[in-house]
């Protein structure tokens, strides 16, 4: 019969014997909480309720006994009040237990504690006013009996307290026969679903998922090296692949359309700085030597001095700007020779140091031993120092502390790798918005800046093949990483 039934009906003979098997795990399931719930239910109103109850009546009982200790010790009447704020609390929780005794034992034991209770309030009280006459060695002798009063008290309380916990322990007995039975339950249907289980997947992969299979071999490239996973796997991810080389594409395409437009801005950007050097950079020399020749020769007030000095900076500050642009669109070749960077730091230190001085910048070199000499351009490295030091004291409107510290970058497989060198300062540090920016041609924070400058020293230590890092929080100053391989560059 199952042979003459057709595929689909195969499946949803399977699939229905499955959900009335679950259906029937879920019912007798159902059937265990609910059964657990009245269990527990009964348990807690009528066992937790009366067992914190006990669990208060000794600890009410507790504290009367220390607090009187504490009188007899000192005779202070504070004590006495506390012990009967407890007095209270003992009453209190004494008539909650009573109301919550369901059985002639537990009724038994609570008469017990009530009455033996009030003989001890009784005596405890002949003592305290034996103490309070000053009759101390006669209240001594009565202390004992109450001593023993409040034992036989207190060995009641604990136990009613057990015949609660031998309650919940009965309570916890049950439960777990129940689960035993749900296990037994489950050792049944498991193996159950699992048989029909094997029996859907059978037909699932002989007749609907080898086909699938078949299809995927056949759309699939022809690679004999590479085996197909599974069907519906095979499927998608020949999908996958499609949609991969479709997304690659369209990557491709937007990366050619980015480094199409960075391409042409640079053109531009030689075109604009070829045209300033033959057009200002001359012109700008000659007027600067007039100004020098006419400085020397005129006798000039003071605030004609002054006027002087300006203009000269500004003209310096164009041709710094004219600099730039020549170096970025037409950088020069590396002339590398044999150097220690640590030369090239102290070279940039001794250049700087009246820049430094007139910036009231501290520069604090730190340095265990002297870095390994490289193949490098140290005119050009010396340039990139000088460039993150001077933007630096900018930054540090007040003066401040530049620290300079020299590392060897170690790996555990190939030892020494590269010499590094970190220029931090105590600025006002750069925002995380715009870190990402800083080193892009054109950007700049500073208002008359020409954003050329960390473009160009990024460039220039990528040349060495090296890289220049930024890391920086606001208001915690800016610390920019050279880091160069130990090498030829």
């Amino acid at each position: 019969m199952w042979r003459h039934l057709s595929l689909r009906a195969r499946v949803f003979v399977l699939l229905i014997a499955l959900v009335l098997t679950t259906i029937g795990g879920g019912l007798v399931t159902l059937w265990h909480n609910e059964a657990m719930e009245s269990l527990l239910t009964s348990m807690i109103d009528q066992n937790v309720a009366s067992y914190q109850a006990a669990e208060e009546l000794e600890s009410a009982l507790l504290q009367q006994k220390g607090y009187l200790t504490y009188y007899f010790l000192d005779g202070n009447p504070d004590w006495l009040k506390e012990i009967e704020q407890y007095n209270h609390d003992f009453e209190a929780w004494l008539q909650k237990a009573r109301k919550t005794a369901y059985t002639e034992p537990m009724k038994e034991i609570i008469a017990q504690i009530e009455k033996q209770y009030h003989q001890y309030i009784m005596v405890r009280e002949q003592v305290i006013n034996l103490y309070r006459e000053g009759k101390r060695e006669a209240g001594a002798k009565l202390h004992w009996q109450v001593r023993q009063q409040f034992v036989d008290i207190l060995n009641l309380c604990r136990r009613y307290k057990l015949i609660h916990e031998y309650v919940i322990s009965r309570v916890r007995t049950e439960s777990q026969a129940r689960v035993r039975f749900i296990n037994a339950f489950a050792l049944v249907a498991v193996p159950t679903v699992t048989l029909l289980g094997i029996l859907l997947a059978y037909i699932l992969i002989k007749q609907i998922l080898r086909p699938i299979r078949q299809l995927a071999l056949e759309t699939a490239p022809a690679n004999p090296n590479v085996r197909v996973p599974d069907e519906v796997k095979a499927l998608s991810n020949r999908v996958h692949s499609l949609i991969e080389d479709v997304d690659q594409a369209q990557i491709e395409l937007e990366r050619s359309q980015e480094h199409l437009l960075q391409s042409g801005k640079w053109a531009m950007v030689g075109k604009l700085a070829a045209g300033v050097a033959h057009s200002i950079r001359n012109p700008l020399t000659s007027v600067n030597m007039r100004l020098f020749s006419l400085k020397r020769s005129l006798a000039m007030s003071s605030s004609q001095q002054e006027d002087f000095e300006v203009i000269s900076e500004e003209i310096r500050h164009i041709d710094t700007i004219v600099r730039n642009f020549l170096e970025f669109s037409r950088p020069p070749k590396l002339k590398v020779q044999k150097i220690s960077p640590s030369d090239v730091v102290d070279m940039a230190l001794v250049l700087l140091r009246y820049r430094l001085e007139s910036y009231g910048v501290e520069v604090k070199l730190i340095r265990k031993e002297r870095l390994p000499e490289i193949l490098a351009d140290p005119d050009q490295l010396k340039e990139v120092l000088a460039n993150l030091m001077l933007n630096a004291c900018e930054v540090m409107v007040n003066g401040g502390v530049i620290t300079i510290r020299e590392e060897i970058k170690e790996e555990p497989t190939r030892g020494r790798v590269g010499a590094v060198i970190k220029v931090s300062d105590n600025g006002p540090g750069i925002p995380e918005s715009v870190q990402d920016k800083v080193f892009q041609p054109f950007f700049s924070t500073k208002e008359e800046g020409t954003g050329l400058g960390l473009s160009i020293a990024t460039r220039i230590i990528e040349d060495h093949g090296g890289r220049l890092e930024l890391v920086s929080k606001k208001n915690e100053g800016a610390t920019f990483i050279i880091t160069l391989p130990l090498g030829e560059a």
